[in-house]
């Protein structure tokens, strides 16, 4: 049944949007959540809606030029579809779903298809999930041959984020001396960043595994890496911050063996214990109780957080930056400084590790207690206390680093075994009536603990920090070695698996064309059925003497 409007209250514009298809959309086509998507939506419909919902059909729609009795409803009115509506709005419609809901809209129709594929909304599904994509420095256009669509490119992410629970390769780097505390991807340039007790920060080559460059001794442990394009920090136990600016042109961004290419900050009174970046300041906590803002163009402390307890971790995202002291887990606006959500006793203990989705609506903890939760963050600091949302346990011992990538959890800890946790059936992308997108989280039981998707182990304990990105993971630990688990292998094999579908799919469609165009062209009776009845017959004939087998056979028993 094609969908139907009717005396709509609303002034009709004197330019409506014609379809440019000859054939009516029938609402069966239209997917239930595009329709319930619209009206669930918080956003009122007439903020959208500014004149009638349906534009007249064409012409061409009918055979004869006129209404048919099946083409009009009631009152003589002709029957309205899906695609009368004027673009902007189907594009408003669109806006509403998530990204599996407008993936099935694009098999609709050619029309919807081309909307679909060219929409805004995977730019912000790649946005909400994954970030700025790593190595893109220019903007997306529609239209551009020589360059992926946002489509294309949520696809891909979402096809190599499968590969996590498939075969893999482990690389060993041997080069430190002593353990490593830290562990640093920068995806965008391909490299590895390394530190320890050893006093020295080492880059490595991603893709090769080889040492590039090792800096001069810092005089400390390293505790703490971070880096972008173009800056690289690293601090430690005396309380300074070591940075290195990018220099254009370099092979490899940043010349770390150069004696004079590093600014020293100093500001903390304690061992410094975790770092962050963003566009435009950096983040240092300590155990001096405290979360520096560094501006990162002049390099000068804006403003310091206080906690009322040792920092161990922190992870910025927008305006936000949350971080953890002791047992507790604080939310900042790092704008003003001021605090806008805690979490009171996020674990039994310490409350080692933090990490963020990127909406930074989501927060995973890792504590001493070996558990790992999942907070949904509110902007209030009401007297209720939060709850997590989920709950896993899959290690024996504290839980050193928390990594993300949607939808992955990874986590390293001190019995030497890594988890991997697929967050991906708890979260569901939505959008709000301000345009801002959100994760809506299916809360478990109060008491209920998730189990864990995949687990690696077999190495040394104390595994001090991890790292996730692209088709690999990265850690290292209290043995002095960092070891890397490359799962391109699997992407070759889910390749392969999918090149294999797309041919048995093909030759199967071929078939069906072929039986069609024979059955259409053929005079006589279909051999196909003849040969189908004849088959049925012998195959009851066969029945009846195997049946007549059995039954001599249990007589003779």
């Amino acid at each position: 049944m094609a969908l139907e409007c009717w005396n709509v209250e609303a002034s009709s514009p004197k330019t409506l949007v014609d379809n440019p298809r000859e054939e009516e959309i029938p609402l069966s086509c239209v997917t239930s959540g595009a329709l319930n998507a619209t009206s669930k939506s918080k956003c009122s419909e007439k903020s959208i809606i500014s004149g009638p919902v349906c534009a007249p059909l064409k012409k061409g729609d009918s055979k004869s030029g006129s209404t048919t009795d099946d083409d009009s409803g009631p009152n003589g009115q002709p029957r309205r579809t899906f695609m009368d509506l004027p673009t902007t709005l189907v594009y408003e419609i669109l806006q509403c779903l998530d990204a599996k809901e407008l993936g099935i809209m694009s098999c609709v129709s050619t029309l919807l298809n081309s909307i679909a594929f060219n929409h805004r909304g995977w730019k912000d599904f790649y946005y909400d999930r994954w970030g700025h994509p790593p190595g893109l420095d220019v903007p997306i256009e529609f239209g551009s041959s020589n360059q992926k669509s946002w489509k294309e490119l949520f696809v891909e992410k979402e096809f190599r984020s499968k590969l996590f629970m498939g075969k893999f390769s482990i690389d060993v780097l041997h080069g430190h001396t002593e353990a490593v505390r830290a562990v640093f991807l920068l995806l965008s340039a391909k490299l590895l960043f390394t530190g320890g007790y050893d006093s020295v920060v080492r880059m490595w080559d991603l893709e090769e595994g080889l040492s590039i460059a090792v800096s001069c001794s810092l005089g400390c442990t390293i505790r703490a890496i971070t880096a972008d394009s173009k800056l690289l920090v690293a601090a430690g136990t005396d309380s300074f911050l070591q940075c290195w600016r990018a220099i254009e042109g370099h092979a490899h961004l940043f010349d770390i063996a150069g004696p004079l290419n590093h600014v020293r900050l100093w500001g903390h009174e304690g061992p410094v214990t975790c770092l962050a970046l963003d566009s435009s300041r950096v983040y240092s906590g300590s155990w001096d109780m405290s979360v520096r803002i560094w501006d990162r163009v002049h390099l000068k402390c804006l403003k310091t957080l206080r906690h009322g307890d040792w920092v161990w971790s922190l992870a910025p995202r927008g305006s936000t930056v949350a971080s953890t002291a002791g047992t507790d887990v604080y939310v900042w606006d790092a704008d003003s400084g001021c605090l806008t959500t805690m979490i009171h006793s996020a674990h039994v203990g310490n409350t080692y590790s933090l990490t963020q989705s990127h909406l930074g609506d989501i927060i995973f903890t890792g504590g001493e207690d070996g558990a790992i939760h999942m907070y949904k963050v509110k902007s209030n600091l009401s007297n209720e206390d939060i709850k997590p949302a989920a709950t896993w346990i899959p290690h024996t011992g504290p839980v050193h680093s928390l990594a993300f990538e949607f939808p992955w959890v990874v986590s390293s800890s001190s019995d030497g075994r890594i988890a991997l946790i697929d967050v991906k059936k708890l979260l569901k992308s939505q959008r709000s009536c301000s345009s801002r997108r959100h994760f809506k989280i299916r809360h478990s039981a109060p008491d209920a603990v998730e189990p864990p998707q995949r687990m690696l182990h077999g190495f040394g304990s104390n595994l001090f920090s991890v790292a996730i990105g692209a088709d690999r993971i990265v850690c290292a630990g209290e043995e002095g070695v960092v070891r890397i688990w490359n799962f391109s292998q699997a992407l070759e094999v889910a390749k392969r698996a999918q090149a294999l579908r797309s041919l048995r799919l093909e030759n199967r469609m071929r078939r069906r064309k072929a039986q069609i165009e024979m059955s259409g062209n053929s005079a006589r009776p279909d051999q196909c059925s003849i040969a189908a009845k004849k088959n049925q017959l012998n195959g009851e004939h066969s029945s009846i003497w195997h049946n007549k087998r059995g039954m001599s056979g249990k007589l003779k028993a």
